[in-house]
Parts: structure tokens; C-alpha cells; sequence
């Protein structure tokens, strides 16, 4: 019964996001290469999620850093076209002291491997398996990134595919650092 209930809701959310998917893909085309600002700064949630190789990753963990902590999943077409530029812009910013995470919801580790074969990423990729963390980081359509301070606060969002190597977006990351 459960497992059943599970499978509906999941069918659910993904018929929900895909929808979503299609209205923040074309709101980013006509978006600046910026952050909107969150109101608030409310504190980022906190999660415990596995990688591929069944480690588990806490936003807790990062507390201190700026955190990239993006929302995707391998059937939407936004993330897809999104990912080339997280990697290039994990690339630069590695070493920056700022960490990037990719959660993908609802998805397994095999469907995730099927997918970096044709976008490799160096960048930790976790599992939100049971949607648990997508909603209480109550995210409204794929893909969505959030842009987390030192200090845990959620600054800035982004509804849809970015350029997240674009110098526009590296500059308003980067300030986040003197915060």
C-alpha cells in the first residue's frame, strides 16, 4: 500500500515539475544571466542525502562556505543544458572555497550514471529519492538553484536554466564570500 501510494505521488510530482519545467525554461531565456534575491534570507534547510558512491552529504556540513545547491533531474531539458556550464563554473570556482551541490530528485544512482556517461560532472551529484528535501526547500519547478551564505541563510534563487559560468553570475557568488 505504501509503495503503491509512493509510486503516485512520485508520478504526481514529476507530471507537476514537468509542467513547471517547460514555464522556468522559458522564463530564463529572457532572464539576465543574474540571482533574484530571496526575501528574508531564511535558514537553508538542512538534508542528509547519499552521492553514486553512497556517501552521505549534510548541508551542515558546508556551514562556513557558499553553497550552490542546485535542484535537477535527468529527464528535464533545462538540466540537461544547464550542466555543461555548473561544471565549467565548478571548474573555476573549486578552489574558491565555494562548493556545489546537484540534488536530483527522484531518481535512482543508475539513472544518474546513465547520465554523467553524457555529462560528466566532478561536482558531488546526491539523491533525493523520496522528495522529501525538494519540498522543504519548497521548490517550485526544475531546474531551481539556490545560492546559500556562509553563514546558512538563503541569499539569491534561480527558477530555470543558467550560464552559471557567465562572469554575471560568478561576480554575485563571489561577494557572498566577504558576508
Amino acid at each position: 500500500m505504501y509503495k503503491s501510494l509512493s509510486i503516485v505521488f512520485t508520478v504526481f510530482l514529476t507530471l507537476l515539475l514537468n509542467s513547471q519545467v517547460v514555464l522556468a525554461s522559458s522564463v530564463g531565456k529572457n532572464i539576465k544571466q543574474t540571482l533574484t534575491s530571496v526575501a528574508g534570507n531564511p535558514d537553508a534547510p538542512d538534508f542528509n542525502l547519499e552521492d553514486q558512491n553512497g556517501k552521505f552529504l549534510k548541508m551542515s556540513d558546508f556551514k562556513g562556505k557558499v553553497v550552490i545547491v542546485n535542484f535537477w533531474a535527468t529527464w528535464c531539458p533545462p538540466c540537461r543544458k544547464e550542466m555543461p556550464s555548473m561544471q565549467r563554473a565548478w571548474e573555476i570556482l573549486k578552489d574558491e572555497d565555494i562548493m556545489m551541490l546537484a540534488i536530483n530528485v527522484g531518481e535512482d544512482s543508475d539513472q544518474i550514471f546513465a547520465f554523467t556517461a553524457e555529462y560528466p560532472v566532478e561536482f558531488p551529484l546526491i539523491m533525493d529519492t523520496d522528495s522529501s528535501v525538494i519540498r522543504q526547500w519548497k521548490v517550485r519547478g526544475l531546474p531551481t538553484t539556490f545560492i546559500v551564505s556562509p553563514a546558512g541563510k538563503i541569499v539569491y534563487q534561480a527558477i530555470g536554466d543558467r550560464d552559471w559560468d557567465s562572469a554575471e553570475i560568478l561576480q554575485q557568488i563571489r561577494k557572498l564570500k566577504k558576508k
